[in-house]
């Protein structure tokens, strides 16, 4: 063999050897997704949030050709879900769906076993959920500004139930005692079921939770309603008043959602992600359903890495002062 047609079979045998060099997330590239990919929701099943997400599953799941299985990881006010996904390999195959426990994990929590802030790659929001402020059926009050007027005359005799520390009905409740001016008796349960069964049966007397869990119970009379905690009146709940109107103005809650992957996830991983999100979320059967559960998809742009991110942050900057005014932290 001379000596050019050796060179170029040693630059021909060099080509050949080039992709086994290229990180495994780029080779992954183009046959992304090739297996199940796993979803895990940080809270018990059949809580809002997991309502959300296996809505959202489903439909990703045609898009992505692959299944997009939901797993409950529940506990420590969604951390251990959180945790999982974040020490996860960042190969787009294990995501985490949250809910607003992400803006306010970095203040209510002081330490963890993952950053709370810098170990996820964001995909996309969901959707913005309203809260409702809802008691027991016989609750001596027949609007807001009289349950307002119960809570500061009893205090520590009314129980005020929520799904965990770090749950938006936990962050809510924090914000209602903050606008009334007086501390109740908090009641942390193991997700958002078993609080609404004991608020059904009389066993707790209030609750601040999600248009997603309550809406039913509320339109089926299960439970009294006393306000919605956004600007504007509910479509679900249209005789349902918003708190400014029945009495707290200023007091304004939503809960929304968004898809995270492991930090270091290959972007081109989170784009294709995102845009089946995007698909999931234009779906006229979701947003069916959504409405009935007293909500909305968020908006295309919305439903991107960089447009969570940068709302993600706003999050985290806003709770913290509020968490460490209130001077109640999880750990």
């Amino acid at each position: 063999m001379n000596q050019i047609t050796r060179r170029s079979a040693l630059t021909l045998a060099a080509a050949l050897t080039i992709p086994a060099l290229v990180p495994a997330p780029l080779r992954a590239q183009g046959t992304y997704p090739n297996k199940p990919i796993t979803i895990i929701v940080p809270f018990a099943a059949g809580g809002p949030t997991d309502v959300v997400t296996r809505l959202v599953a489903e439909i990703m799941s045609r898009d992505l050709g692959q299944p997009v299985v939901v797993e409950n990881v529940g506990g420590a006010g969604g951390t251990l879900g959180a945790q999982r996904v974040a020490q996860a390999r960042p190969d787009g195959y294990t995501l985490l769906l949250h809910h607003i426990g992400m803006g306010t994990t970095p203040s209510l929590y002081r330490r963890l076993a993952y950053d709370a802030v810098n170990g996820f790659e964001t995909v996309g929001l969901v959707t913005e959920v309203p809260m409702t402020i809802i008691a027991k059926k016989d609750f001596p009050a027949n609007n807001l500004a009289e349950m307002i007027q119960v809570l500061r005359e009893r205090k520590q005799n009314v129980n005020l139930a929520n799904a965990g520390v770090g749950a938006a009905s936990h962050i809510c409740g924090l914000l209602l005692q903050s606008a009334v001016q007086t501390q109740l008796t908090t009641v942390p349960y193991r997700g958002t079921g078993p609080a609404m069964t004991d608020l059904i049966s009389g066993t707790v007397d209030i609750m601040c939770d999600q248009t997603t869990n309550t809406t039913q119970q509320i339109n089926s009379g299960a439970v009294k309603a006393f306000a919605v905690t956004t600007a504007t009146r509910n479509a679900a709940l249209p005789n349902l008043p918003t708190a400014a109107e029945a009495g707290l103005p200023g007091f304004e809650v939503s809960v929304w959602h968004g898809l995270y992957a492991p930090k270091g996830t290959d972007s081109a991983i989170l784009n294709r992600l995102s845009r089946a999100l995007q698909v999931a979320l234009r779906d006229e059967r979701l947003m069916a359903r959504f409405a009935e559960l007293g909500t909305a998809p968020v908006s295309q742009e919305q439903a991107t890495p960089d447009y969570h991110r940068r709302y993600w942050q706003a999050d985290v900057a806003k709770w913290r002062p509020i968490i460490q005014a209130a001077g109640q932290y999880a750990d």
